[in-house]
């Protein structure tokens, strides 16, 4: 009989990370691939891309409508429990016999609350990591201590997760799920990106997404936005590609000004989803990403590309050479636009190493969610580490 395994996805980027893992699934005959779509894919605000999903080849078996006409605390709160009512109902329709979740979004915080409950065995993708700029930081914990085996990026979030509690021999570390995905799509020429984008790249061009800054409140989120503007709108003979922030706690506002800069920019457009080919195709193409998004640091470095990373959301993990820190202030990011664009800076590029690994990581997760025993593995005890690791 086979393993039925079910693949929770909430996001754009998500599936992107997902895509492969899920492809090696479906392909494996002790196998029996599930997928639950949910969050941003079913709204069409944010794109409908569970379209997406079903044009790579994969039959959705449950959607999960869990996101309100809203963004503030509140309505954030609000879908996390209708998230775990509907997951509820999908996991009593479908029985998996092991859960599969990436990240630490309240979308999958939901799926994995609703799994622990119904007695599911939750494997998680991407623990360890810290961003301590988000609420992310404690989601992504959290998932951690309600999952029973872990698939993590680097040595350094392997011992993250064992620090936390978990056994050692359950933990994994397989590398970014992103190196997969860069290693096995065929990226469109310049020429076939700028026809997809119905936009013509310059001579300088650069990718931005900025997200909210969930812990530290909406205004500072639009505030860091604004001086972000700012600092593009400095900048000359640069063509801009935005793609629009995700649905957390004040992204509407963020949105809304991101629309109003590009309609009065000839240089700048945006785009709800450009889905994983037409992204990593610019990425290919573009000097640099520049905004808080976790891409810039775990994918960007693969294609010998800058990473201009403002402020706090993703302080804490892992970072290439190429990755440039900087304030949320326009004059912060003025100058690292400035470094990014120096002849010192870019000779360091074709040197650079991806800490995130080289690929691999659908087929390692694949062959463990196919033979590691499930029998016992809901009933878990907490590791202690050695007096010596301790402190």
């Amino acid at each position: 009989m086979s393993r039925k395994v079910c693949v929770v996805t909430g996001t754009r980027a998500e599936f992107g990370l997902l895509r492969w893992l899920m492809q090696e699934i479906a392909n494996t005959p002790a196998l029996e691939l599930q997928v639950v779509a949910t969050g941003m894919h079913l709204s069409p605000e944010f794109g409908s891309t569970y379209r997406e999903i079903e044009e790579a080849g994969f039959v959705i078996d449950a959607r999960v409508e869990m996101l309100l006409s809203a963004d503030t605390n509140t309505a954030v709160t609000k879908s996390m429990g209708l998230g775990v009512i509907g997951f509820a109902d999908a996991y009593e329709r479908l029985q998996p016999d092991i859960v599969v979740v990436l990240g630490d979004r309240f979308e999958i915080f939901a799926a994995t609350s609703a799994a622990l409950i119904a007695g599911l065995p939750v494997a998680h993708l991407h623990g360890g990591e810290t961003t301590e700029g988000a609420f992310d930081e404690a989601i992504r914990h959290s998932i951690t201590k309600m999952s029973h085996l872990h698939f993590v990026a680097a040595d350094e979030y392997r011992r993250r997760v064992i620090q936390l509690g978990e056994q050692p021999e359950r933990v994994f570390n397989v590398g970014g799920m992103g190196i997969d995905a860069i290693k096995r799509i065929k990226l469109l020429s310049r020429e076939e990106l700028e026809q997809s984008l119905d936009f013509t790249l310059g001579a300088r061009n650069l990718l931005i997404t900025f997200h909210p800054v969930t812990l530290e409140g909406g205004a500072s989120s639009s505030a860091q936005m604004d001086e972000l503007l700012a600092a593009l709108e400095a900048l000359e003979d640069t063509h801009l590609i935005f793609t629009m922030p995700n649905a957390d706690t004040g992204g509407r506002e963020l949105s809304a000004m991101v629309q109003a800069f590009v309609d009065s920019h000839p240089n700048a457009r945006v785009f709800t989803s450009l889905g994983q080919l037409r992204y990593f195709s610019c990425l290919a193409q573009v000097d640099a990403v520049v905004g808080n998004s976790s891409s810039g640091l775990a994918e960007a470095p693969s294609f010998g590309i800058g990473t201009i990373n403002i402020g706090d959301r993703q302080k804490g993990r892992l970072q290439a050479r190429s990755v440039i820190d900087c304030e949320p202030t326009r004059q912060a990011i003025s100058k690292a636009l400035k470094h990014l664009y120096s002849p010192q800076f870019q000779q360091t590029l074709a040197s650079v190493e991806n800490p995130y690994g080289t690929g691999g990581a659908s087929e390692a997760i694949t062959k463990v969610l196919a033979e590691y025993p499930l029998d016992r593995i809901l009933k878990k005890s907490f590791y202690n580490l050695p007096a010596a690791e301790a402190f």
